[in-house]
């Protein structure tokens, strides 16, 4: 009797894919997981290239009268800064844990339209990089005058052909413009893949609130970004063939772009958020031991916000001479919108109060994020406040109110997220150790980066200037705003290594390593493939815990 020897992979002559097969695979890739990191890792790198940017303005501003830069190049960083935060980093990093997570928490194994999503990413990330080709236009090259610098917002006539002749508004303009399709791509194949391939048992009221938040700002970002594409071809228009859209002196309006705009800013600010909102949604009550409290309240408010947040966009625009009824029409609809959006927080907190709470760091993370978000939700209330807005608004104030909202806010979350997502996106666990480290100098740094902002807004600092006299009392406050940034700085750094260091030596998460109980946990980790085979099934808010505690008499809380 002869015995076969066991085969090897040697003999079967198998060796695992090089490089080149492992990029060509994630490249040609339609799988949604293998999108959601794409779009989570690019809007990354832009988050470090965006930072970078902040330093340079911190570092000009860190003293009267400095010369680091000179206004040029001070315009330049800083219309980058704002416009990689806002469309290159928040919305695709937000978008991206939306692709990767849909699908897993409703119970399907894709997207509904798989290369519509491939799509999407390619031309978000050509878009980026179109923007930054810019920079090639410092040496001279293709007519630009280097990277834009009319700041991300472009306010008409900074980007008419009179006052800027080189092609730098033209890349900001195309950037935007093709980028806006991969997020308009995107938007579309949430809401109907939410819509339409939720698994068996999964009603609308089922659904876990992250869920509810992206197809909420699904919604928002096929109504919303439409009206900024419309008003940069105009400004194309404009620009290349005569019209006359934004052009005061020749019967144009330079309020109309304001409006176009601010129609497209404001729903921006709440896709920038509303993902946020859902990522808390799902961290608080797995570190709370407690069901979410209010959860039809919470979705009442999810969608009482989106639909309010096409209505608030004014407030962007007191100081330029409104009518007064208009003015309180909008201030009036600005104080209404905080009441869905102190429902949040008082669910969260709800959801906190009595819970047998787990400070891990993805905890961490949900807790700073309800404070920082509060601290800038009450200063945006104080600017709905017109005459208060009169005296702020064009001033450093603003700045620390947006940036509580969208870096203690937005960006606190996206961290929450990748400290609980990644193990199931990699299999393994993030260092605990470094990731609270990260989060007390995080908030430590970014406290004393922007804190001090309202107080030189209050003293009178104008935003968008690259310098300013010694003599205005402002120095002490934009110095420690520029210390801030360089604590912030090491707590980045710290993050990074983490990932890297986690990616290669981390401890082995397991499929729910959390104890959660929604459907992305019930599958390996990473997850196949497929997702799920079969698909499943389920019969409460709570399936995981269903499958755990099948007879427990209080798991169908509905």
């Amino acid at each position: 009797m002869t015995v076969l020897p066991k085969p090897t992979t040697g003999a079967l002559n198998i060796s695992p894919p090089g490089i080149l097969e492992r990029v060509h695979e994630w490249v040609t890739s339609v799988d949604h997981k293998k999108l959601g990191m794409l779009y989570i890792f690019s809007g990354l790198f832009f988050f470090l290239i965006g930072g970078i940017e902040a330093g340079v303005i911190r570092w000009q501003l860190a003293s009267a009268a400095n010369d680091v830069t000179g206004p040029v190049t001070y315009n330049q960083m800083f219309t980058m800064h704002g416009t990689t935060m806002v469309f290159l980093v928040g919305m695709p990093v937000l978008l991206g844990f939306g692709n990767y997570l849909v699908p897993l928490m409703i119970g399907t194994r894709d997207m509904a339209f798989p290369r519509l999503n491939a799509w999407g990413f390619w031309v978000f990330l050509f878009g980026g990089l179109l923007l930054y080709f810019s920079f090639v236009g410092s040496a001279g090259l293709f007519g630009s005058a280097g990277a834009p610098d009319v700041g991300w917002f472009a306010y008409s006539p900074l980007t008419s052909r009179t006052f800027n002749r080189g092609n730098n508004v033209d890349y900001w303009i195309l950037g935007i413009l093709v980028s806006g399709f991969g997020s308009m791509a995107t938007g579309i194949n949430l809401v109907v893949t939410i819509l339409c391939l939720r698994c068996k048992g999964m009603t609308l009221m089922r659904m876990p609130i992250m869920i509810w938040s992206m197809l909420v700002t699904g919604f928002l970002v096929m109504i919303a970004l439409p009206v900024l594409t419309a008003a940069q071809v105009m400004l194309l228009f404009d620009r290349f063939l005569g019209a006359h859209f934004f052009n005061p002196q020749l019967d144009g309006s330079a309020l109309l772009w304001q409006h176009l705009f601010w129609f497209f800013g404001h729903p921006e600010v709440y896709i920038l958020i509303i993902p946020a909102f859902g990522f808390i949604s799902e961290i608080v009550p797995v570190f709370s031991r407690k069901v979410i409290f209010g959860y039809t309240m919470m979705v009442i408010a999810l969608v009482w916000i989106a639909f309010q947040s096409m209505s608030v966009w004014a407030h962007h625009m007191f100081a330029v001479g409104l009518p007064p009824s208009l003015n309180a029409f909008f201030a009036a609809s600005t104080f209404l919108i905080a009441i869905p959006t102190g429902i949040k927080v008082f669910n969260w907190l709800g959801t906190i109060w009595g819970g047998r709470l787990i400070f891990h760091t993805p905890m961490l993370y949900a807790m700073g994020f309800i404070a920082m978000f509060v601290i800038g939700g009450l200063t945006g209330i104080m600017l709905a406040t017109v005459p208060f807005d009169w005296d702020v608004s064009d001033s450093y104030f603003v700045v620390g109110h947006f940036h509580y909202v969208l870096f203690g806010g937005t960006m606190f979350a996206v961290f929450a997220a990748v400290f609980y997502w990644f193990p199931k996106m990699t299999g393994k666990m993030l260092s605990e150790r470094m990731g609270k480290w990260q989060f007390w100098i995080l908030l430590i740094g970014m406290n004393l980066t922007f804190g001090p902002m309202h107080i030189s807004g209050i003293l009178g600092m104008p935003r968008r200037i690259y310098t300013y006299a010694p003599d205005r009392g402002l120095e002490i406050w934009n110095l420690l705003s520029s210390i801030g940034y360089l604590v912030q700085f090491v707590a980045i750094v710290l993050f990074a290594y983490n990932l890297i260091h986690s990616l290669r030596n981390g401890r082995k998460a397991g499929d729910d390593p959390w104890n959660a109980w929604t459907l992305e946990w019930a599958t390996t980790s990473p997850p196949k493939d497929w997702n799920f085979n079969p698909l499943p099934a389920v019969k409460s808010r709570r399936p995981l815990w269903d499958a755990k505690h099948p007879e427990d008499p209080d798991y169908d809380y509905e």
